[in-house]
């Protein structure tokens, strides 16, 4: 399995600049070297100017040349999965498709994890505990991403709404402010819809953030706050299962690492509403039995 760096830059790299583009394939034929070289190395090699480097780490969402390095090299420390992602096989065994799902969504959850900057999680999760609303959009197999936040947020009492309808999700996000955030996820990261959302939100004075899968995107580019997922899933047959599990991954982090920092305010709230959902079920219950 390639790694996910690696491999987003194998993805973008025709849609690359000329000179980003000789960067990209330098780095992809010996990466190894790469962390070994300082910036102004690395252009000389290239053939380009140490402003092109930055550039080029800018593009994928890098804090600079340094931060490159530094999560390139974790990258390479890893030995690749065994696994491999498996798309759907006609006639397959039933034990063997329940090992391939195992796999891929392992896989999925592990190449997520790597590719988490810690920074730019902390501020989402700062983000969405401070805001007054939150905004949630996403359509297709992202809206349902988004529909699991929703339940998860309203448990603790956030103001937020999750719209797949992209007019609803404009209409929403026209009303948005200075205080509240908006959330926008979209595995490719270009969904016209999900864009035209999170720009109206930004335009709106929120704070937006945004989920896709790791590379440059116009989603991601757009966003305050950039969050990735795994990228290397590949083929047409499975319906987005791993990047779905991977996504889901991301948003159960951010929603338990904000009643972690907000424990005393969100527990109760979260305790109140189970508790709540018992009594109410269990009345409906006892009506229709008497």
């Amino acid at each position: 399995m390639q790694n996910p760096i690696l491999h987003a830059l194998s993805n973008n790299l025709e849609s690359l600049p000329p000179q980003e583009r000789r960067l990209g394939e330098y780095i992809l034929k010996a990466p190894a070297s790469v962390i070994h070289q300082g910036i102004t190395e690395l252009a000389y090699t290239c053939g380009i100017s140490p402003s092109t480097v930055t550039r080029f780490c800018k593009t994928f969402h890098f804090r600079g040349f340094p931060d490159f390095k530094m999560k390139l090299a974790g990258e390479l420390a890893h030995s690749p999965s065994e696994s491999q992602y498996q798309d759907v096989i006609a006639g397959n065994d039933l034990h063997k498709i329940v090992q391939a799902m195992e796999a891929n969504h392992l896989a999925s959850i592990t190449d997520t994890t790597r590719l988490l900057d810690m920074d730019e999680l902390r501020r989402a999760v700062d983000t969405l505990c401070q805001a007054k609303r939150i905004d949630l959009y996403g359509v297709a197999t992202s809206s349902i991403i988004a529909q699991d936040f929703y339940q998860k947020l309203v448990r603790i009492g956030k103001n937020c709404t999750a719209f797949a309808d992209s007019h609803m999700q404009i209409t929403s996000a026209s009303s948005l402010g200075k205080g509240d955030a908006a959330l926008a996820i979209s595995y490719s990261g270009e969904t016209p819809e999900t864009i035209d959302a999170l720009r109206c939100a930004k335009d709106s004075g929120a704070v937006t953030i945004s989920l896709t899968q790791y590379g440059s995107n116009g989603l991601a580019t757009l966003a305050d706050i950039s969050l990735f997922s795994s990228s290397l899933e590949e083929g047409m047959r499975r319906g987005d299962m791993a990047s779905r599990i991977a996504q889901l991954h991301v948003i159960d982090i951010l929603f338990t690492g904000m009643v972690s920092m907000e424990f005393e305010d969100y527990i109760p709230k979260l305790e109140s509403s189970y508790q709540n959902v018992q009594i109410y079920r269990k009345h409906r219950e006892g009506n229709k039995n008497a």
